[in-house]
């Protein structure tokens, strides 16, 4: 169903007529249309999402929302609802693929008016008709968006040109960590005191190897790093993307996190928990044994606090770690069809380009915003954050934000990561060989894109 979903959205995008859209110009407001892109009156706002971050930022910060206490809200008059489906086994995306399909024909109080994309897979839907220009269809100008990081407009920006969607978070990532196992591994759990112990692939080995003496593992499982890796790679997933032979390249830096995950395993330095699962939260409660973990802005004010509960308030803090990177990141796109273009709008412009509003979700939550000026006075300032012991964790976040490139983030980004994380897991934990793994990652790669080639060469039986 997944592939058929795709081919259809990639197939109606390739060759829809698109008459107009809702924003009249100079230029088009003599000329008629019989299929308006987005228009007003709406009644119902439906709000597609994978979990319930942004309703709570709506509540919280957008001015005129009232929660219903059924799991809807208003805005004035119009009811606001909202769809919100698993992440997991591409549930959300499919669900959102399958209304966006029917969108234009749908009934009014069903049409999808806005919904949210992540970054691994955001040039799927920004590629596509069924996003709406922000500037030329919803109004909003490029003075308004000009304080937001320029990578967040440049990966929602599609090749012909268009911005279809905007975001209200910026997310470079840092390393997290427990103080009170860095002052028993460490003798310290000073930031920069860590961070030097952090400062490269080999010393943070060295911790690694120090922190299992006392009992600890660095890392709870392989995925908790590997996009740190896959964030850093120097080359992009597919090669050819207008070709009929789009072609798939494995950069040297993944089978660089391959080696060192075998390595960790091997020495006991690294638990097996899988990303979200119920051990790897565990893992960061009082009575885990994890020295830390790689997290962005969004991870540490939405999951981390979360996990660590009562007792983790002032035993976390963060550091660079070993090297730059980020993860993911949250857009608001307009949704083809609309009847509620203005409130869209609205949101889009208070969510993301309003920068008080900004300051203060920063200030409330601890979330690193897309306001470039808002956080870097916060970096200057006397801010700290009580969940990390007091240290103002946004001077970090601003001195790594400007190094985010996503300049050869492509559509194919999320399956194939995937796909390679699953193919070596068994070589991680000696189940088979590193060439036996990448012959399963090229199987599952072209079983899920078949359209993809890959050099036979490179692989061994």
């Amino acid at each position: 169903m997944k592939k058929l979903i795709k081919g259809i959205i990639v197939l109606l995008s390739l060759g829809a007529v698109i008459l107009s859209g809702c924003k009249k110009t100079e230029e088009n407001a003599a000329e008629a249309y019989t299929e308006p892109l987005c228009s007003d009156g709406g009644k119902v706002l439906n709000i597609y999402c994978w979990n319930n971050e942004f309703e709570q930022r709506m509540t919280d910060y957008y001015p005129g929302y009232t929660d219903n206490g059924d799991g809807t809200g208003s805005i004035g008059d119009v009811k606001v609802v909202w769809t919100i489906n698993p992440y997991d086994d591409y549930a959300y995306q499919n669900g959102l693929d399958e209304a966006l399909l029917l969108n234009m024909d749908a009934p009014a109080d069903q049409k999808v008016d806005l919904f949210l994309m992540e970054a691994d897979y955001i040039l799927k839907y920004v590629d596509s008709d069924y996003t709406l220009d922000i500037v030329n269809d919803l109004g909003i100008t490029t003075q308004e968006l000009a304080d937001q990081y320029p990578y967040t407009k440049e990966i929602a920006t599609s090749k012909d040109g268009k911005l279809k969607g905007t975001s209200w978070q910026a997310t470079p990532g840092l390393f997290a960590y427990r103080r009170s196992i860095a002052k028993d591994v460490l003798g310290t759990d000073d930031p920069e005191a860590v961070q030097s112990a952090l400062a490269n692939w080999d010393k943070f080995e060295e911790t690694a190897a120090k922190a299992h003496e006392k009992g600890y593992k660095m890392l709870s499982g392989l995925e908790d790093w590997f996009r740190v890796f896959s964030n850093n790679t120097k080359n992009p997933w597919v090669t050819d993307l207008d070709s009929a032979t789009p072609h798939i390249q494995v950069d040297p830096g993944l089978f660089d996190w391959a080696e060192k995950c075998k390595r960790y395993y091997d020495n006991g330095w690294m638990g097996t928990t899988a990303l979200w699962s119920e051990e790897w939260s565990f893992d960061q409660t009082a009575e885990g044994k994890v020295f830390g973990f790689f997290y962005s802005t969004w991870g540490i004010n939405f999951t981390l606090v979360g996990n660590a509960g009562e007792e983790g308030f002032g035993d976390w803090a963060v550091c660079e770690g070993p090297a730059a990177w980020y993860w993911g990141g949250t857009w608001i796109a307009g949704a083809r069809g609309t009847d509620n273009a203005s409130l869209v709008a609205s949101i889009m412009r208070k969510m993301t380009c309003d920068k008080e509003n900004m300051v203060a979700i920063t200030k409330g939550t601890d979330d690193y915003t897309n306001t470039i000026s808002g956080m870097n006075e916060i970096a200057k300032s006397s801010y700290r954050s009580e969940f990390l012991g007091g240290q103002n964790h946004i001077a970090l976040f601003a001195s790594a934000a400007p190094k985010i490139d996503m300049s050869i983030v492509g559509p194919y980004d999320q399956g194939l990561c995937d796909a390679f994380k699953e193919a070596f897991t068994g070589y991680v934990k000696g189940e088979y060989s590193e060439e036996k793994a990448l012959k399963e990652f090229y199987d599952k790669a072209v079983a899920e894109f078949p359209e993809l080639t890959y050099d036979e060469v490179n692989v061994q039986n």
